[in-house]
């Protein structure tokens, strides 16, 4: 699992590299990075805010946790969590700025958005399952 996590962000860090750079892509390549930029930064921000709102949730007592996991509870609500929102507020800021340099908005605004909602749809589907 360690090596399926570096290399998704060593394949996020590609992503990035690849909306901020001033470069013509083709319409087809455009709308790639509109989907996985997207999905990345909907999926980020989902799973921080999930992160941050158990942690709060369990702070509150309100939801119980083992004792034993709440040192690690707190690293998740105030670093983990934040720093994942943080960086799909992110991506979804480079996308913005890759789309406004495009030609033709309309074909990746509507392939950004359908990589989004699968990605919440992937996420919600996951967690309801008890995958994630």
């Amino acid at each position: 699992m360690l090596w399926v996590t570096g290399m998704l962000k060593v394949v996020g860090g590609l992503l990035g590299l690849a909306l901020v750079r001033r470069r013509a892509w083709g319409r087809g390549m455009d709308c790639l990075l509109q989907l996985m930029a997207w999905g990345a930064g909907v999926l980020l921000v989902w799973h921080g805010a999930l992160f941050v709102g158990q942690g709060l949730l369990v702070q509150a007592h309100i939801i119980e946790l083992a004792p034993e996991l709440l040192p690690v509870s707190r690293w998740y609500t105030y670093l983990w969590g934040p720093w994942f929102v943080g960086g799909g507020v992110t991506f979804i800021l480079a996308a913005r700025t890759h789309l406004s340099t495009m030609a033709d908005r309309r074909g990746a605004t509507i392939t950004g958005m359908i990589g989004g909602l699968g990605a919440l749809a992937l996420s919600a589907a996951a967690l309801i399952a008890g995958i994630g």
